[in-house]
């Protein structure tokens, strides 16, 4: 067992920690949660073959050695074996303490593993090994006679998988057990593998051996970044050095995983050998911890290599020792001693000859030159190392730095009585942060906001700085060569790197039960929470919770804020957050979260609208509040014009309503929500899933046999179909529902159909039909029937009606009567001032202005409208104002900004799903490439463009793009000629029909003068 303040290996029997002096405290069985772990398994090959004709106590004491070396071999690194499968076992490394080591400490466990079962000389016994490290659940599971730590998820089964490709005596491993090891172990490619019971072949790795790298070197190979700041601590560091010309002086840098202590020392220890001081250093290991004298053998090697380079040979250092101190240092190294006199020692006799020849040998360093014993990762020390180490600080010896740097839980306890300085490292500061990310990110200002929301997200912890830029990097969402990189895709969460998931779980594991319980609901509660909340939730004993957040706040996890205004409590960094929240199973997740909801309802105080109590209400599963308060938070967003926001709570809506059981009421209501929730789909543009909300909701009302909100489901089609479809099916459908409207007597429905049948003979180019159509509905709309559907204004409605008729007046030439719409329509934003129907409004002022020859007017309107529609995320108009502001300024003779804003319009079209908007886009783009000079494009692009539109039946459109046909083909030859005269003559015919006198006119004016001039164009 260990220690659960330092994590030191103690007995069973133990009553104290001999390392750090604490009272042993059992452990209780820990709780359910999902750990972040490597996973070990492993088997005997063939294992029924050497069993099958014995009997059960021979086949059990066949291989009963094997699986003896394995257990050996997983407890020896500190894994836990969950499982034993008769021939083989299941082992886990990193719970239920977690150990930001835990993959390479699985890699050495299943390297001494197959050493151990291959030492037991039986060649029948060959073992083959998997590993892999994923997310699990791990909880303890009783027996009658027994307890056993369980793992479940789907990465035991990838390391299962592993387990059976591997060959005899290999151990095979995943990508992310490399990635995590990788410079700890070496490890071949194999390349991809098919493992069963995964669709894809897996990237798989074998272990070739342990590496000689220190974990100093291994983090150095893997750092991308520069030294940075750490002015006070260096200058603390220097004065030390001063003092120790009149006597040792002892430094212990102290601070959590990634902080930079090692980064620190070694930049520091260079310093001082560059300035003539000696340099040995040594490292304490994980994988080393219960091999007695491991930290100090590593010592003393180092001071005979740097002997070995030494002009002035220190090898007379150890000639110069007493003959019990030499045989001491040879025990150390692992050098055979044969000498009586050191066998017939008495073990606290030896352990004080080594502990005497070790100082003597610094002492003796010191004398002859200044030097600085460097002694890495204390926390990771051995016991018998820790003593020795322990004397050599306490020493008298002037011109020794004895340099010291471990995390907080492994401070020793004998560092006060050594006099030691100690140096508590901080995060660094933002200056600090934001210099060494331009080191790795480059000095581009285009990554200012990210460099801010990575110092937010990590709170200037230097590895987690690292290593979150290393996994935008590695997914492709930064681009580049470190030093210059770029974004190319926007981020929405920086999330948690593996590599730091271990470090912060392994500092969350200090804390008590009872702390980690208030530790999860402010992890739930948000990154920031209010003390009063917390205590509402928690139900502690005022005292108790007061002690639980004051050792929080001393851990520098959960820290207190000072305002005036409420007494508060802020996670140190994000990740801190995300990692403890994710530690929960799912279970106790919904607890809290439900806890936190009911606390939420019952304070009057609390005055956060229901987007706050939506989320908690989803995360508890109470999915009929998850429902009611998703419906209010959508329409929250629609009055604050915020649409995409609005869609988001929808949904949520609508997924929590469809978890409920199936009832009448439910089928209604989910109805009744797809047609409240089109506005905000319609609004931000998303216009496919628009029309999936009406056939969803005629799918239901069929199956409740409710006509009602038959009707309104195939009117909200219907409204779709005109910007999705094309217009044939569009008014055909809209014709539909029409009659089914006015048969179901709800004039609010009947109302919108009107104007959906408008607008889709307005798109079908049937503009006298789409006149009359629209007249009908705003009629209705300004009578006494003045009523909309469900959710929606009648003024909204009837703004529309206004804008449509406006543009069907503008394109029949009719300009005083869409002036008089028009009117109406900017009179009707003006009063509501919501930003969708103020863009509306602005898009039908725009063509009114571009119908009567005023481009640089239609501009200014149409630019205002663009901004106001990019702000609100008004999507479903992007398109269409896009492409009219291009026709402004096409006809003001801006064709490069035509061109750019057209093509602009087209792909934005595209996305949104607007097909007439892409048609329209189309021709006029291709009369800016006319006027840039690129006659061949412009002619394919319109000829693409009239025949898909004569497909569809857009004939208006249609008309226009044989228009723009005669107008960039070259009457250079009578074929030429001849096409010329045809597009018109087609032009002319279609417009004649539909009522487009504008466009007939100018067609028919070309047509003239070509015919009067014998062909010849002007």
């Amino acid at each position: 067992m260990h220690c659960f303040a330092c994590q030191s290996a103690i007995d069973s029997d133990d009553s104290w920690c001999s390392k750090c002096g604490a009272a042993v405290r059992r452990r209780a069985d820990p709780d359910s949660e999902r750990r972040f772990v490597t996973i070990l398994r492993a088997d005997v090959i063939d294992s029924t073959g050497l069993v099958a004709e014995l009997e059960p106590e021979e086949a059990v004491s066949r291989l009963e050695p094997a699986l003896a070396a394995m257990r050996g071999a997983v407890r020896q690194f500190g894994g836990i074996v969950s499982k034993e499968l008769g021939d083989g076992l299941a082992a886990v490394f990193g719970a239920p303490i977690a150990d930001d080591n835990h993959a390479p400490l699985a890699c050495h466990a299943a390297i001494e593993l197959v050493r151990r079962v291959g030492s037991l000389g039986d060649p029948g016994l060959q073992v083959r090994v998997g590993l892999h490290s994923g997310h699990v659940v791990a909880y303890m599971v009783a027996s009658e006679f027994s307890k056993v730590y369980e793992i479940g998820g789907a990465a035991q089964h990838l390391a299962a998988r592993l387990e059976a490709a591997a060959e005899a005596n290999q151990i095979y491993v995943s990508e992310a057990c490399q990635k995590l090891a990788d410079g700890h172990v070496r490890f071949e490619a194999l390349g991809r593998k098919v493992l069963r019971g995964f669709n894809e072949p897996l990237p798989v790795y074998r272990v070739v051996g342990a590496s000689d790298l220190s974990s100093w070197r291994v983090r150095r190979a893997r750092s991308v970044s520069r030294f940075v700041d750490r002015t006070t601590e260096r200058a603390l560091l220097a004065r030390a050095a001063e003092r120790s010309s009149a006597s040792r002086q002892t430094v212990l840098l102290i601070g959590d995983a990634g902080i930079g202590k090692s980064r620190l020392a070694h930049e520091f220890a260079q310093e001082l050998k560059a300035d003539g001081w000696r340099l040995i250093d040594a490292e304490c290991s994980p994988n080393l911890q219960g091999v007695p004298f491991s930290a100090l053998k590593r010592a003393i090697l180092s001071i005979f290599e740097v002997a070995a380079r030494d002009s002035d040979s220190l090898v007379d250092i150890r000639k110069e020792l007493p003959a019990i101190h030499q045989l001491a240092i040879d025990s150390i190294l692992d050098i055979p001693v044969a000498d009586h006199r050191w066998s017939e020692l008495e073990p606290y006799a030896r352990a004080r000859a080594i502990s005497d020849a070790s100082c003597a040998i610094v002492q003796s360093l010191a004398f002859q030159q200044r030097t600085v014993l460097l002694i890495e990762d204390l926390h990771w020390i051995d016991r018998a190392s820790d003593a020795v180490v322990a004397a050599i600080a306490s020493l008298q010896s002037p011109n020794l730095i004895v340099f010291l740097t471990s995390r907080p839980n492994g401070m020793p306890e004998w560092i006060a009585r050594c006099h030691a300085e100690v140096i508590a490292m901080r995060p660094l500061d933002d200056d600090s942060g934001l210099a060494m990310l331009a080191d790795m990110l480059g000095p581009s200002a285009m990554n200012t906001d990210l460099k801010n929301r990575i110092i937010s997200h990590t709170a200037n912890v230097p590895l987690f700085l690292e290593e979150v830029c290393r996994g935008l990097k590695d997914s492709g969402t930064l681009r580049g060569q470190w030093g210059d990189l770029a974004l190319v895709r926007p981020i929405d969460e920086l999330g948690i790197p593996t590599s730091i998931q271990g470090v912060i779980a392994a500092r969350l594991d200090r804390v008590s039960r009872q702390e980690r319980s208030v530790l999860q609901i402010a992890a739930a509660l948000g990154p920031r929470s209010s003390v009063m909340m917390l205590r509402n939730v928690a139900a502690l004993p005022e005292d108790i919770l007061q002690d639980c957040l004051g050792a929080l706040d001393r851990a520098e996890i959960l820290v207190r804020i000072d305002s005036e205004l409420e007494d508060s409590i802020e996670f140190q960094h994000e990740m801190v957050r995300q990692v403890t929240y994710e530690s929960m199973v799912e279970k106790v997740r919904e607890n809290i979260h439900g806890r936190i909801l009911a606390a939420f309802e019952s304070d009057e105080t609390w005055s956060d609208g229901p987007d706050t109590l939506c989320y908690h209400a989803m995360r508890a599963k109470d999915w009929l509040k998850a429902f009611g308060y998703g419906r209010g938070a959508a329409q929250k967003c629609l009055v604050r014009s915020a649409y995409a926001d609005a869609v988001d709570y929808f949904g949520i809506a609508m997924s929590s309503l469809d978890k409920m059981p199936m009832t009448l009421s439910r089928e209604a209501d989910a109805i009744d929500l797809r047609m409240e929730a089109r506005m905000a789909f319609i609004w931000s543009g998303q216009v496919a899933e628009w029309i999936d909300l009406g056939k969803e909701a005629e799918r239901r009302a069929s199956g409740i046999d409710d006509i009602g909100r038959k009707v309104a489901a195939m009117t909200v089609m219907a409204g779709g179909q005109n910007f999705y479809g094309t217009p044939t099916e569009a008014v055909a459908l809209g014709q539909e529902v029409v009659g089914l409207a006015e048969k179901s007597g709800n004039p609010g429905w009947r109302n919108l159909a009107q104007y959906n049948l408008g607008q889709a003979y307005f798109l079908a180019g049937r503009y006298r039909e789409a006149e009359q159509m629209l007249a009908q509905g705003r009629a209705n709309l300004m009578g006494p029937e003045a009523s909309a559907p469900f959710a929606t204004p009648p003024k909204y409605t009837l703004l529309l009606c206004c804008m449509m008729k406006s543009f069907t007046h503008t394109v029949m030439g009719e300009l005083d009567a869409a002036e008089q719409f028009q009117q109406q329509a900017s009179a009707i934003a003006e009063e509501t001032n919501r930003p969708y129907d103020r863009v509306a409004a602005a898009y039908s002022g725009g063509w009114l202005m571009l119908g009567r020859n005023e481009p640089a007017a239609a501009a200014a309107i149409l630019e205002d409208g663009f901004v106001l529609a990019q702000k609100h995320g008004i999507r479903l108009f992007v398109p269409v104002l896009a492409c009219h502001l291009g026709i402004a300024y096409l006809e003001q003779g801006l064709f490069d900004r035509a061109r750019g804003m057209l093509a602009e319009a087209r792909e934005e079209a595209k996305a949104v799903g607007y097909t007439s908007a892409v048609l329209r886009s189309s021709i006029y783009l291709a009369l800016a490439t006319f006027r840039l000079g690129d006659v061949q494009a412009a002619q394919n692009m319109l000829r693409e463009a009239r025949n898909t539109a004569r497909q569809q039946g857009f004939s208006g459109l249609e008309a226009e793009a044989l228009f723009g046909e005669a107008v960039v083909t070259p009457p250079t030859d009578a074929a030429n000629k001849a096409a010329i005269i045809v597009a018109l003559r087609a032009a002319i015919a279609i417009a004649s029909e539909s009522g487009a006198l504008p466009l007939q006119h100018k067609a028919e004016a070309m047509l003239t003068e070509m015919l009067a001039r014998g062909g010849e164009l002007t």
